[in-house]
Parts: C-alpha cells; sequence; structure tokens
C-alpha cells in the first residue's frame, strides 16, 4: 500500500497550478475529465524525494455535483487523501473486517478501481482507496516517465498552460495532520494504510511508504481533525503560502 497524493479542492486550477509550477518548480504528471469534475497531478521533487499534490477542479457538475457541493459547503482546501493498493478487493475485505464501511465502490474496470471511506473513520479527511493498472507504481516512477520521455498517465489536458518551470525545485516533504488522538490516528495511518513509524517528537509521529510519501500526526485539541497543512522545503527563507485553500510551510533547504 502506498500513500500516494493529497488532493486539493479548488474552483479554478490555474492559479495554484501557476504556483507550483513556476513559483515552486513542480512537474505536470497526469490529468483528465471525470463525472463532476477534472484532476490533474503535479510532482514536487526529484527523482528520488518528494510527493504528488493533485488539483480538482468542477466540471459537468450535472453528471455529479459532489465536488461542487463541498466547495459551497467548506470552501478550497483538502479534499482526501488517496493510498494505492495491489488488491482493492482484497483491501475492502480487511478493512470491513475491521469495523469500516467503505462507500462508492467501483470495481468495474481494471484500469482505475476505487472505494473511500469517510471522514468519522478517517480521521478528518476523505481516503480514497485505489487500484491502478499503471506500470507506474510510485510517484518516482511517474516523474521518470515524464522527464525521460515526457509520458503523461492521462493526456486530456484542460488545465491552462503553466508558466516555465521553476529552475529551483522545491520538495514536498509531509502532509501534516491534526488530529486530537495520536494513538487512534496511528493505528488507522499505520496498521490499517500501511504506514512505518518513522520519527516522532512532542505530541507528534511522522509515517512514512516505500513510495516516498510522509504523514505526520500531530496532536491538537483546538483545531478541526483532518489536513493542517503541507510541509515542503525550498530555496530562500521560510515562507508560507496559500495553495488552494491550503496552507503550505516552505522551510530553508
Amino acid at each position: 500500500m502506498q500513500l500516494d497524493h493529497v488532493a486539493l479542492a479548488t474552483r479554478a486550477a490555474g492559479e495554484p497550478l501557476a504556483t507550483l509550477v513556476g513559483d515552486l518548480g513542480g512537474t505536470v504528471l497526469s490529468g483528465g475529465l471525470a463525472f463532476g469534475y477534472r484532476p490533474m497531478q503535479v510532482y514536487l521533487g526529484n527523482d528520488h524525494e518528494g510527493m504528488k499534490i493533485e488539483l480538482l477542479e468542477p466540471w459537468n457538475i450535472t453528471t455529479n455535483d459532489f465536488l461542487d457541493r463541498f466547495l459551497t459547503r467548506h470552501g478550497e482546501g483538502p479534499h482526501h487523501l488517496t493510498f494505492k493498493v495491489d488488491d482493492l478487493a482484497a483491501t475492502l475485505d480487511e478493512v470491513t473486517a475491521g469495523g469500516f464501511t467503505p462507500v462508492g465502490v467501483d470495481l468495474s474496470t481494471p484500469i482505475w478501481k476505487e472505494a473511500f471511506l469517510q471522514p468519522r473513520e478517517a480521521h478528518g479527511t476523505v481516503v480514497q482507496l485505489a487500484e491502478s493498472s499503471s506500470p507506474a507504481k510510485t510517484a518516482f516512477d511517474e516523474f521518470r516517465l515524464v522527464r525521460d520521455g515526457g509520458t503523461r498517465l492521462m493526456t486530456e489536458q484542460w488545465w491552462p498552460e503553466p508558466p516555465p518551470r521553476a529552475s529551483d525545485v522545491t520538495i514536498l516533504r509531509r502532509i501534516v495532520m491534526a488530529t486530537p488522538s495520536i494513538p487512534d490516528a496511528l493505528e488507522f495511518f499505520g496498521n490499517v494504510l500501511g504506514g512505518t513509524q518513522r520519527t516522532q517528537g512532542e505530541g507528534w509521529i511522522e509515517l512514512a511508504w516505500s513510495g516516498g510519501a510522509h504523514l505526520r500526526l500531530e496532536h491538537h485539541t483546538d483545531r478541526e481533525a483532518g489536513v493542517d497543512r503541507l510541509e515542503a522545503d525550498g530555496p530562500g527563507p521560510t515562507r508560507v503560502l496559500e495553495l488552494a485553500g491550503t496552507r503550505v510551510v516552505i522551510n530553508p533547504e
């Protein structure tokens, strides 16, 4: 199992995309059209460290208005975390046996199978469980495909052309989640979703997956549970920016 990406909901992807590519040196990996929304993914990193961000924009909402409703209710910001698995049917058996209730289960196509766990079960965020037929198993694999040959996994470009890519690449290090109970969150993201504990400090524990993704669990009782911010390393002094309603802290390399 791999933590594949964090998805951010936005009314218009052009501005955050311009920041990701033109300011932070991100690489566009893929994008396409779906029912009620259109996604595209950007990688912040190099061929051995980094993570993916997915931008979700409402589109053709008469077919499915879930994302439009989310934005109306919550505004722009983190929408879900996606975990890729080798066998979704088997994973669903395991999570169901563990007392969870997957929703939106779709196993109809071998190209992309998916199911979701709702925020009340997933510690304040939607969790997407997915099985893909793509030979690219990690973000590193996808980045190398694009870097070496310009290959994209989905090539239906709907987003505006971003500015030239910044020469200095910012590396997305981790997703930070606020939780009122680190033990409960650790049980879920560690034991259920396969994260390995790597480091810890006062009030936090960080998990990692072999595909390079890192998730930090921070104890907070004064914040809403769920994705609190993203942390990255980049050139220049420490700075904080807002990306599609999500706080991004960029620390010196």
